[in-house]
């Protein structure tokens, strides 16, 4: 059954606490609200209009009662009261969003993940009844997910707690990649840790069930008694007021105990009978790790009476409990499974009850492409009111651009006129990082074009292609070297290519189309010796694209001319982005060359991210001094600090944290500035939510400020010291006058403040002072 009204869309659904009903999001009169529904559609849809909610993140209803927890984009944690309509603000923060909303069994508390500070977070407790807030973990670093036992006597989190620093084995620096593991937080203050002697044993947990399952007593031949001599069983007396759940607030902060269990990665915690079930993921690098964003990791339980933890699987990217913690269901990827809680899976095979994987092919969705763009129009235009950094939207009618453009939602005809239109509409903000991306398009199909790495010119009087250049790269890298370049293949400039997959080339059938979705694939080349010697067939791996390889070519270029200009006494980097990659280049370029004199930093055509204030901190070391010993040369402290000038370059193409190094590279007089203004956009995002069918739009939420220019480099860009353009008969003829002018200006200040180790004078004597004479 489908619920939800056609005209809006339906999010953060959940069943109520009766079982009969949903409780659920939907934007069908235009804004968000909340609904309830019931599960046999038998009645209508109760909608609660009018409460100012926010954006919602989380939606959570109440185990007992007509409440729900929620919490929202404007960093609140509210209660709604669905029986009467009503809204309440249980707590806020100025810090950052609440998260991990989570209610106590007995539906009296909530617990949820609290930033205390710019840079921490805390578990806190709200008293729902009162409003009363209590934190009840110590600020540390982060302190997340919470999550009650289901009998009442513990809180579960995942604390952040653990400083055990890792050595780099790149350079001289420590970092902390498993820093969080599995807490847990005595609610009662007479409860001994169950992780010590004392605490719930084997034993006991035993014997407990053993009194709880004692029947009658067998007679003495070992046989059980008669059935006429078993006394009647007693009736069932009737349910029991459900418990009360106590929590022994005073010193509570002072009872949270760490899991036995490794540092690590871990996700998410759960309480259920007798055990706490938690994932712990694994490492990987950000460049060659998961790079679908769905890190899977392991399920893990941990049993309280056996004081032991065990794996249960794997392939886990989140999970979530039953009310009554009896079966699990969790994501893998874009797979469901649903099991019984803590049980090692017996089956692993197709969709079935058995294996518990959740067939989603059957899942069907009835919908009209024009309904939903409408709706997918008004939400991303109510998201940007709702998130953009500014409230007054920079001064801008936001509802008269809604207006303007809203006629023309009935005039698309394609999901990328409605990108479009999407694009146009937010560009009505005149604020850099407002996108949209992707969505529900038809599939396309694809060929993936091959490459060989090498620049290729046709010879007519041969019928054949003529390599004039056989990109190196890295030849330890399959994605970054040439095939033809492989050690015992003995390609040469100026050999040809004749033919491919033994189909000759000629004037009409060019290399790029026999290579036509061959990427990855292992292709027949036949070359002819540029000596006109008999012509070779060779077996080759097509690359899936050449742009590694041209980048590494283009910068080791750079390098190469920046050596020969200065006699090897200058350095040079280049940054692709401010994200892994470029943080990545970075350190492999300045490892390597702030051992030189100078340096030549180069952030022309920089995608932007986010760590340009980790390189302008490496780049803003002084020299302090120096580690001398006897036989190697001097060390500068602080270590890999630069001895000599550095110089800049950039250009209108580097752009959002590129911006902002250039800007700050000058800000700090580093050094000179070279090339052209930068791009001008510099207001980050973080995309909480995607559009109904799946599109990303980016909502402009943190703008940056400068004290020199306040919040000029929007929209402007960083003027740079000395400006250089790059005429297209440069560009053409292969000449970077940028980087002329770049080698130029720090040869100058290295001829106007030499950069040389300083005298360090005669080495100090130890000897003992003659004693006088007696």
């Amino acid at each position: 059954m489908q619920h939800g009204n056609e005209n809006g869309r339906t999010r953060l659904t959940d069943f109520l606490n009766d079982g009969k009903r949903l409780l659920l999001l939907s934007d069908a009169e235009g804004e968000e609200a909340l609904e309830i529904h019931t599960i046999d559609g038998a009645t209508p849809p109760r909608r609660l209009a009018g409460l100012d909610i926010g954006r919602p993140i989380s939606l959570k209803p109440a185990p007992k009662g007509e409440l729900a927890a929620l919490t929202n984009q404007r960093h609140e944690l509210l209660l709604v009261d669905l029986e009467a309509g009503t809204l309440r603000t249980l707590d806020h923060s100025p810090n950052g969003r609440i998260y991990n909303a989570e209610w106590s069994p007995d539906g009296r508390w909530l617990a949820y993940s609290y930033p205390d500070t710019r840079r921490t977070r805390v578990i806190r407790l709200c008293e729902v009844s009162s409003g009363a807030i209590h934190t009840i973990t110590r600020t540390l670093l982060y302190d997340t997910a919470p999550a009650w036992d289901p009998e009442g006597q513990y809180l579960y989190f995942i604390g952040y707690r653990d400083f055990d620093p890792v050595r780099d084995q790149a350079q001289f620096a420590w970092s902390f990649p498993r820093i969080s593991r599995p807490f847990l937080i005595t609610l009662r203050s007479d409860l001994s840790s169950p992780f010590e002697t004392g605490g719930v044993s084997k034993e006991s947990k035993e014997s407990k069930e053993s009194k709880e399952n004692k029947s009658a007593p067998p007679e003495p031949n070992g046989e059980p008694a008669p059935d006429e001599a078993k006394p009647e069983k007693p009736e069932k007396p009737e349910k029991s007021e459900e418990k009360i759940l106590q929590i022994d607030l005073e010193g509570i902060s002072d009872r949270v105990l760490a899991f036995p269990v490794p540092l690590g990665i871990y996700g998410q915690v759960a309480g259920i009978k007798g055990k706490a079930i938690y994932t712990n993921y694994p490492m990987h690098g950000a460049i060659s790790g998961n790079g679908n964003g769905d890190d899977q990791g392991r399920l893990e339980v941990y049993d309280f009476a056996e004081r032991s933890s065990e794996f249960i699987l794997d392939g886990v990217t989140e999970f979530g409990l039953t009310p009554d913690a009896r079966a699990i269901i969790y994501r893998s990827g874009r797979k469901l499974r649903v099991l019984k809680t803590a049980e090692k899976p017996k089956d692993n095979g197709a969709p079935s009850r058995k294996s518990g994987w959740v067939d989603l092919g059957r899942i069907k969705v009835d919908l009209s492409p024009p309904q939903e763009w409408r709706q997918m129009y008004r939400e991303a235009w109510r998201m940007q009111r709702d998130q953009f950094w500014s409230e007054d939207m920079s001064g801008i009618d936001w509802q008269a651009i809604y207006l303007r453009y809203l006629p023309l939602i009935d005039r698309v005809a394609s999901r990328g006129e409605v990108s479009d239109l999407i694009w146009e509409m937010q560009g009505e903000l005149g604020t850099s990082h407002a996108y949209e991306m992707g969505g529900d398009y038809r599939p396309s199909p694809l060929y993936r074009q091959g490459f060989l790495g090498v620049d290729l010119a046709y010879d007519p009087a041969t019928e054949s292609y003529s390599i004039s250049r056989i990109l190196q790269g890295d030849t330890w890298d399959e994605r970054a070297s040439s095939p033809l370049a492989r050690p015992g293949l003995g390609v040469q400039v100026g050999d040809r290519l004749v033919a491919i997959n033994r189909r000759h080339l000629n004037a009409t059938r060019s290399p790029g189309e026999l290579l036509v979705n061959q990427a990855g694939a292992e292709i027949l080349l036949t070359i002819a010796p540029a000596d006109g010697g008999e012509a070779r067939t060779m077996t080759v791996k097509a690359l899936a694209s050449e742009h590694m390889l041209r980048y590494r070519s283009w910068v080791e270029a750079n390098r190469a001319t920046v050596h020969a200009a200065s006699d090897g006494h200058v350095g040079y980097l280049h940054i692709p982005n401010m994200q892994a990659w470029g943080f990545a280049e970075f350190h492999r370029g300045y490892l390597m060359e702030s051992t030189r004199a100078g340096l030549v930093v180069d952030v022309r055509y920089n995608g932007g991210g986010n760590v340009s204030q980790l390189l302008i901190e490496k780049l803003a070391r002084r020299r302090l001094g120096y580690k001398v010993s006897r036989w190697g040369q001097p060390t500068p402290y602080p270590a890999d600090s630069l001895l000599g000038p550095v110089v800049a370059i950039t250009n209108e193409h580097a752009g959002s944290d590129g911006d902002i190094f250039s800007h700050v590279f000058k800000l700090l007089d580093l050094g000179p500035l070279i090339g052209k203004r930068t791009w001008g956009g510099v207001i980050g995002i973080n995309p909480i939510d995607s559009l109904a069918d799946g599109t990303t739009t980016t909502q402009p939420e943190y703008s940056s400020w400068f004290p020199d220019v306040g919040w000029g480099v929007e929209n402007y860009g960083t003027q740079p010291t000395i400006e250089v353009e790059i005429a297209p008969q440069d560009y053409v003829a292969g000449h970077d006058p940028q980087l002329e002018q770049a080698i130029a200006a720090v040869l100058r200040l290295m001829e106007e403040h030499p950069p040389q180790l300083p005298e360090f004078g005669p080495r100090p004597k130890r000897i003992l002072p003659a004693l006088p004479e007696v």
